[in-house]
């Protein structure tokens, strides 16, 4: 049976180039049967050869309807393509190893996730990159569609409502996944002049906010003028050689 990754792209902040570009990620770095089904609102450009689906319907105040926190959605049962244990993948990461890893990594483990860069130590994990099993934890979903408004309420974010109800949650290994702005970018005032490196165990570089990964492959980090006296990336190759649609 193939491996199963899934991701989801609703709006406009990311286009179909985004999608296409983690399918090609993939399929350099794996060497499994592997599919990718993108749960989406439009699926205009997505790769013929990835799998479309509409976003199952999640019950969430208006405000939040179209923030992290409708990835929760994922969490429920009865969904086609929603079975076993799954990759979850955020449009806006790099691959640079092999992703096999994270399907063999503690098969017994229900919710395998980064600890969150910013909040080590905390048990809050970030959800760029998380493996979970169907069914395993429906309770996170029922939760939130029971009560939507005092959820989002409690919780500061998807991931940490997540962090704070799930039974039982596994950490990746650390040099796995890392954070493009928390992990590699020199500090101030080095990332004038230095390029942030690649370490050669990542496997996933993940980009939160912006630079977005196109940003940082060119060299630009939108940002308000008097904040740009320290918001600067150099042109970083390595994304180019990596995130790239063939």
């Amino acid at each position: 049976m193939a491996q199963t990754v899934i991701c989801v792209k609703w709006g406009t902040r990311y286009p179909a180039t985004y999608v296409n570009c983690l399918w090609a990620m993939i399929r350099r770095n794996t060497k499994r049967d592997t599919r990718l089904v993108c749960f989406t609102d439009d699926p205009v450009g997505v790769h013929p050869d990835v799998i479309t689906q509409p976003i199952p319907e999640v019950r969430l105040p208006p405000e939040k309807a179209t923030q992290t926190w409708r990835k929760l959605t994922f969490w429920q049962e009865g969904v086609e393509y929603l079975s076993g244990d799954l990759l979850f993948l955020d449009l806006d990461v790099v691959i640079t190893g092999s992703i096999d890893a994270f399907f063999d990594f503690k098969p017994e483990a229900t919710f395998c996730v980064i600890e969150n860069w910013t909040q080590v130590g905390q048990k809050i994990g970030n959800t760029s990159v998380f493996r979970f099993r169907v069914g395993a934890h429906t309770y996170i979903y029922d939760q939130v569609q029971a009560d939507p408004e005092g959820v989002v309420r409690r919780y500061a974010n998807e991931q940490t409502y997540i962090s704070r109800i799930v039974t039982s949650m596994e950490y990746w290994p650390a040099e796995w996944c890392v954070s493009f702005k928390h992990s590699l970018m020199p500090i101030w005032p080095l990332n004038f002049f230095q390029t942030a490196k690649l370490p050669s165990e990542t496997k996933v570089v993940c980009f939160t906010g912006h630079p977005d990964p196109d940003e940082a492959r060119d060299g630009i980090w939108p940002a308000p003028w008097y904040k740009r006296i320290y918001k600067h990336v150099r042109p970083t190759p390595w994304i180019a050689e990596n995130w790239r649609e063939d």
